[in-house]
């Protein structure tokens, strides 16, 4: 049975963040929506990512390793067997999951991680059979290249475009910043591939030698976040800056966004880098946060519960500790409100099949926790 907490219910801000800037912002919509927060599950062991499944079972990856199956009522099953051998350290593990388009019939799912090489470890992205409580078949279909050292950075969001194709978002693995400027190497970009595994005819750099053909759009941090619009079908992404500079783009095929030579936040060290991003040939982020809130996870709402809602982008924050929501076009940030605020480290957010939000937290007891109208 879910339990209601009540010292969590509908907790709603309606003020612009002062915190978040954008170079031509509305005015904020405001949309007055009063909920309940309701606990479904706890005991995860750091969630990362989920997905529902047709039955209305819902898949959640735990970054320590593990990928289990909660049912509509909270019940938390065994961990799945057969799941890859993962990378666990600092913010590398199991990171994100999702359906094949066609899971009613083939029953696939995708999982990415850190996949270890020796001390070293990269993204990867694996396909698998979900059969009886254990994945089958399981085929790596990417692996961000080279491997390196460390254990930030990774990524990762898996997202199916309408025309079938898997974007993989990824990070630049922290001591490997300059190499998001290069396109010989998986550092900092986004990936565009087919379900198999293979490139795109029409992929921008699929005719550059000295490119790696998968690449969709350069010059990233690290993206946790992707949702396709349910308008547009593109793509968009937010991506951790450093200090400061937490992104929103929405990327188009080849172009360069500009890290780490372009950004609206500066170095650990306190060294300031340049927040010219056009005038140096990058790409402009259409939102951006300084100070940092460190976004991740991202859906667009169209659910019918919070019809108001509609076509609402809704984004974790674990610094910020609260959910953003933003209203937006097809191509901008048209205002943001913050829901649920100083509450937990938001690892995840989606929507469910019934139209309410469900949300992670990213904690060693972790919770699933399902967002309702309040009645």
């Amino acid at each position: 049975m879910t339990r209601k907490l009540p010292i969590l219910m509908f907790i709603l801000l309606t003020a612009l963040s002062s915190n978040a800037f954008f170079a031509s912002a509305a005015q904020a919509q405001r949309i007055q929506a009063e909920f309940d927060i309701r606990l479904i599950a706890g005991g995860l062991q750091f969630p990362w990512g989920m997905a529902f499944m047709p039955d209305g079972n819902l898949l959640v990856t735990e970054r320590i390793g593990q990928l289990r199956i909660i049912t509509p009522d909270g019940r938390i099953s065994e961990p799945v067997k057969g799941v890859p051998a993962v990378f666990t350290q600092q913010q590398g593990g199991l990171l994100d999951v999702a359906l094949d388009p066609e899971f009613s019939k083939n029953h696939l799912i995708y999982l990415s991680y850190a996949e270890p090489e020796g001390s070293k470890a990269g993204t990867a992205v694996a396909k698998a059979e979900l059969k009886d409580g254990r994945l089958e078949k399981l085929q790596v279909i990417f692996r961000q290249l080279p491997k390196a050292h460390g254990g930030v950075h990774f990524g990762s969001r898996l997202a199916f475009s309408p025309d079938g194709n898997l974007f993989i978002t990824l990070g630049d693995r922290g001591n490997h910043m300059d190499e998001a400027q290069q396109l010989n190497n998986h550092f900092g970009k986004i990936i565009r591939i087919r379900p198999d595994g293979s490139v795109p005819a029409d992929n921008p750099f699929v005719k550059n030698p000295k490119a790696k053909p998968e690449i969709w759009s350069y010059g990233h941090r690290s993206v946790q976040g992707a949702a396709i619009h349910p308008q547009t079908g593109a793509l968009w992404i937010h991506e951790h800056g450093p200090r400061g500079g937490d992104e929103i783009n929405i990327p188009q095929a080849g172009k360069n966004y500009g890290w780490p030579k372009a950004s609206y936040g500066s170095h650990y060290s306190g060294i300031p880098i340049k927040d010219e991003h056009a005038e140096q040939g990058f790409a402009e982020p259409i939102y951006f946060w300084t100070p940092s809130i460190a976004p991740s996870g991202m859906m667009f709402y169209t659910g019918d519960q919070f019809p108001t809602w509609r076509g609402n982008l809704f984004i974790g924050a674990l610094a910020g500790q609260h959910v953003v929501r933003l209203s937006a076009d097809d191509k901008k940030i048209l205002g943001e409100e913050q829901l649920v605020k100083q509450m937990a480290r938001f690892r995840d957010i989606e929507q469910g099949p019934d139209g309410a939000l469900y949300l992670l937290t990213d904690e060693d007891n972790g919770k699933l926790l399902k967002i309702t109208p309040k009645h």
